[in-house]
């Protein structure tokens, strides 16, 4: 007996495949969820390297589903152990670049809003607005109900028009359904 851990190299048919094929899809969700470059490829190796562990089991399914799941339960417990050393701050510092265009510092007043939404907040929002899931797969993907997903989206959208009234025209608090423009 040769005592491997974990998979054999048999079990891992499609997974090289499947992190070419996904892994810049899985890298912007990352960054969308942790807001850092760094932190999100922190998060893509982590949310695979535990994939890497159930693979054979995780293939015959959704794959991405399921590293998605992983990458958002992987950043809301670092959310939660970071939260305590982070203080926010009233004003964000400027940014060295300010002269590339209004798209680039809008993005930045958007990061720096998203940034103060809590971790759950920001994974609803990334899940339905951005990877344009529908409610019912949002609350799949985070493990709780549609009201949940529901409240969370309205919170946070809520929150981003009071934090960041400048960029009101990406709400459109119009109606009941409220949506992220992109």
């Amino acid at each position: 007996m040769t005592g491997t851990v974990g998979n054999d190299l048999s079990d891992l048919s499609g997974f090289d495949d499947f992190v070419v094929a996904r892994g810049a899809a899985l890298l912007r969700t990352a960054y969308l969820l942790t807001g850092d470059r760094h932190l999100a490829e922190d998060l893509v190796q982590a949310a695979l390297s535990k994939t890497f562990r159930h693979w054979k089991r995780v293939r015959g399914g959704s794959p991405e589903a399921y590293v998605r799941q992983v990458m958002v339960r992987e950043n809301i417990t670092w959310w939660r152990r970071r939260r305590s050393v982070e203080t926010p701050v009233a004003n964000v510092p400027e940014r060295a670049a300010s002269d590339v265009g209004s798209d680039v510092d809008r993005r930045v007043s958007l990061d720096a809003a998203l940034r103060l939404l809590s971790a759950q907040q920001r994974a609803v929002l990334v899940l339905r607005y951005y990877e344009d899931l529908t409610e019912r797969q949002s609350a799949d993907v985070l493990g709780c109900s549609v009201g949940t997903v529901k409240t969370q989206a309205h919170r946070a959208l809520k929150r981003l028009r009071e934090v960041a009234p400048h960029l009101g025209d990406l709400c459109d608090p119009s109606d009941d359904v409220q949506e992220v423009r992109s």
